[in-house]
């Protein structure tokens, strides 16, 4: 008899927790937040002040990192001289921006007596007189290159091809 009663209680208690499971099963609007619910109730000034505490801090702290970063960065950052590899690398960079900026100088120097000498092709033609040999092999007398054709450019398509 203590054994039927025993199942008999183990059957109405697992009957029991079943049906208050089901019972308290959210349903999907119950499970977002409602944030309207006490609105009403909420003190303004209290957020009012607590905003403008957060905006205080907020520009104390950038205001802090702004003067560290300025005048004891140091502090802040690390020494990139104690990081030998970056370092060097840093050193290899600086000499091969300096060797780059002599070779356009030297360049530079070149390319202006070449400017002189294209101003005076120029200036040459313009005044119609033939233009001033300069280095290299004369230029053989032929027929007169065509003029360029300014206007429309007829663009070439390839005939699109269907796959049936």
């Amino acid at each position: 008899m203590t054994l039927k009663l025993s199942v008999l209680l183990l059957l109405a208690v697992a009957t029991v927790t079943v049906w208050a499971q089901r019972r308290r099963l959210p349903s999907k609007a119950s499970e977002e937040w409602n944030y309207r619910d006490g609105s009403e109730r909420v003190n303004m000034r209290g957020v009012a002040n607590l905003t403008q505490v957060l905006d205080d801090w907020r520009f104390d702290i950038l205001t802090q990192m702004r003067d560290l970063l300025q005048n004891q960065h140091q502090s802040l950052l690390p020494d990139y001289a104690r990081i030998q590899p970056l370092s060097e690398a840093l050193d290899d960079l600086y000499k091969e921006f300096n060797a780059l900026k002599a070779h356009l100088g030297d360049l530079t120097e070149k390319f202006t007596a070449i400017e002189a000498f294209i101003d005076e092709v120029k200036a040459s033609r313009a005044a119609g007189a033939a233009p001033a040999p300069g280095p290299g092999p004369a230029p053989s007398p032929g027929p007169a290159p065509a003029p360029r054709q300014t206007g429309r450019r007829v663009m070439k398509r390839k005939p699109k091809t269907s796959a049936n």
